[in-house]
């Protein structure tokens, strides 16, 4: 479906949800478009002839531009990991219930190479006006829950601090459908979220967007708080995370050396400085080695080898940032209604024969 790979393991068939397997995740440091996750809150629209998109809000000149528009301006490629809000919400769901949420794993994450026109240029040729101070994108979707196009904002500012990119292009090939084609944006740092998908409308702000999924959904709630219009923390940049790849949770493994990999990402305009792995709760910890340095806007895919004895172990890995930022040992501290933003340490258990 959607040109995704067998495997993968699909949360909705409509609105098209899924992420692939962890494997699927250690196979590159860039993640193969088929085994790259979705989250959508509509159905995918379908393609239209002449695409545009329009500026407008708190600019000098309101824009109407074309693909061709946006092409002539100069082209930039950006290695960005993307990381659902949900991602590793299972790990909540273990705590307490969440209802109404699907349990995503670890795998609503991926890194692409987008290539697109960076946002700042499109800005600069609308000019903007006194009292702007965020930027909204509006897409084309409709969302299947609350019947309103899907929209949300970023802070003006981090149009430019976080190289804000409006993209027609995935790993090399054009954007496909599944994934905002033929335009989407793409945020660096900051929950997938805001990289709002078929972009048909960016409109300059007084204030944030005041759409559903940045008013009330995608907030972080306190755990003796109903989800609701304006309830908990607007969720933006993204917390220091890891989780482990290979071995699969619940597989029986070769005694001895085991080779052991998995991702850290950092969020935000941070950067992964450190993995570490344990074999005894926390009690003692070992460092990994990282894997390629991607830059700024890149997950860091990290392996070690551990010496697994014979029986059962728990694999837990934590990372740190570079502001020394580190992830919270228990996902039951980090439990919330909507199961958003888990970074507790990673868990695999295995058995090894």
């Amino acid at each position: 479906m959607y040109g995704k790979r067998s495997g993968i393991t699909v949360h909705e068939e409509e609105p098209f949800n899924s992420e692939p397997p962890r494997a699927a995740l250690a196979e590159s440091a860039i993640t193969a478009t088929d085994a790259f996750y979705v989250r959508n809150h509509g159905p995918v629209p379908e393609p239209a002839a002449g695409w545009r998109t329009t500026v407008t809000g708190l600019v000098e000149r309101e824009l109407d531009l074309s693909l061709d528009d946006l092409r002539a301006l100069p082209d930039r490629e950006l290695t960005v990991t993307l990381q659902c809000a949900g991602n590793r919400r299972a790990d909540l769901m273990a705590v307490k219930e969440i209802p109404g949420e699907s349990p995503w794993g670890p795998g609503a994450t991926g890194t692409a190479r987008w290539r697109g026109a960076a946002l700042a240029d499109v800005l600069a040729m609308a000019g903007v006006a006194e009292g702007a101070l965020h930027v909204g994108f509006e897409g084309a979707d409709t969302s299947s829950e609350v019947g309103e196009p899907y929209g949300g904002s970023i802070p003006l500012r981090d149009a430019i601090a976080h190289d804000a990119l409006l993209a027609w292009e995935m790993n090399g090939e054009p954007l496909p459908p599944v994934h905002g084609g033929p335009l989407r944006v793409v945020v660096p740092g900051y929950i997938g979220a805001r990289s709002v998908k078929w972009l048909t409308r960016i409109e300059l702000r007084k204030e944030p967007w005041d759409g559903h999924y940045q008013s009330t959904a995608y907030r972080l709630v306190p755990p003796d708080q109903e989800p609701g219009l304006g309830v908990g923390m607007e969720l933006g940049l993204v917390a220091v995370n890891s989780d482990v790849l290979v071995p699969e949770d619940g597989a029986q493994v070769a005694a001895g050396p085991a080779r052991v990999c998995g991702y850290a990402f950092a969020g935000g305009r941070r950067k992964v400085e450190r993995v570490d792995l344990s074999l005894d709760g926390g009690r003692s910890w070992t460092q990994a080695d990282l894997g390629e340095d991607q830059g700024q806007w890149a997950w860091r895919l990290w392996h070690a080898e551990l010496e697994l004895e014979p029986g059962e172990h728990e694999i837990t890995v934590r990372a740190w940032d570079s502001a020394a930022g580190t992830q919270p040992e228990d996902p039951a501290g980090s439990w919330n209604p909507k199961g958003y933003a888990n970074n507790a340490w990673g868990r695999v258990r295995v058995t090894a024969r």
